[in-house]
C-alpha cells in the first residue's frame, strides 16, 4: 500500500514539474488569411517578447496559463491565456482584426515665409507715376473720381504675435498609440476622465521622457502598471 502511494505521489510530482517547465511555442499571426509582419508578441507573465517575421511566424518560451499579448499599431490589441492544449499542439494561429482608419489629429508644421517689407519711397513713387500717366483729367469727361485727393499713407506695423506656450504632450501620444483603450479600461481599471488625469500624472514623472528615447511596448506597459499601483 505504501509503495503504491509513493508511486502515485512521484507521478503527480513529475507531471507537475513537466507542466511548469518552459516550452518553445511556435505560432503564426494572420489577418484575413494574410500573415502580419513585425507584430509584438509579449509573454506578460514571463516578461519576455519577440516579433513575427515576414511570414507572420514567431517562437517564444511559455508555460501553461501564461498570458500572451499581440500588439501592432494597425490592428486591435489581442490577448490569449495559454492552455495545455495550445502548448501540446504547438501550432498556434492568432487572427487579428485590422483597425478602421480614422483621423486622430492634424499635425501643423511650422513654415518659414519670406518677410513682407514696406518701402515708403517706392510706394510714393508708384503713386506719383500713376498721376503722371493719368490723362483722364484732360478729356473733359467726369467719371466720378475725385481729382488730386490727398494721399494718406497708413504705416504697416511689424507686431510680432505672442508666442503660445507649447505643451509637451509627446508621452501622452506615445502611451495612447502603444496601448489600446482596452488596456486602460480593463487592465488599469480607468474610465475616460481618469485616463486623462492618469496620463498627466505619468507625464510629470521624468522617467516618462526616457521611454520616448527608446520606444518599447513592454517597457511602456510596465511603467504604466507601476504608476497605476
Amino acid at each position: 500500500m505504501k509503495v503504491k502511494l509513493l508511486t502515485t505521489i512521484s507521478l503527480l510530482t513529475y507531471q507537475l514539474s513537466i507542466s511548469q517547465t518552459e516550452k518553445l511555442l511556435q505560432g503564426k499571426v494572420i489577418s484575413n488569411n494574410a500573415p502580419i509582419n513585425k507584430v509584438e508578441v509579449i509573454n506578460k507573465t514571463a516578461k519576455t517578447s519577440t516579433r513575427t517575421n515576414e511570414l507572420g511566424e514567431f517562437s517564444i518560451l511559455v508555460k501553461e496559463r501564461d498570458s500572451l499579448l499581440f500588439f501592432s499599431k494597425d490592428f486591435f490589441f489581442t490577448r490569449l491565456r495559454l492552455t495545455a492544449e495550445n502548448i501540446k499542439t504547438n501550432n498556434l494561429v492568432v487572427n487579428m482584426v485590422i483597425r478602421a482608419e480614422e483621423l486622430d489629429e492634424v499635425l501643423i508644421t511650422k513654415m518659414k515665409l519670406q518677410k513682407v517689407t514696406y518701402d515708403a519711397e517706392k510706394v510714393k513713387q508708384i503713386y506719383v507715376d500713376k498721376i503722371a500717366t493719368d490723362l483722364s483729367g484732360y478729356t473733359g469727361v467726369n467719371d466720378g473720381r475725385i481729382r488730386n485727393s490727398p494721399h494718406i499713407a497708413f504705416p504697416i506695423g511689424n507686431k510680432k504675435p505672442k508666442e503660445k506656450n507649447e505643451i509637451d504632450d509627446r508621452f501622452k501620444k506615445h502611451a495612447t498609440a502603444y496601448c489600446t483603450p482596452d488596456f486602460f479600461s480593463k487592465d488599469l481599471k480607468l474610465n475616460a476622465e481618469q485616463k486623462e488625469l492618469f496620463l498627466e500624472f505619468c507625464d510629470a514623472d521624468p522617467k516618462s521622457k526616457k521611454l520616448l528615447e527608446h520606444p518599447n511596448v513592454l517597457a511602456t506597459m510596465d511603467f504604466l502598471y507601476a504608476k497605476n499601483e
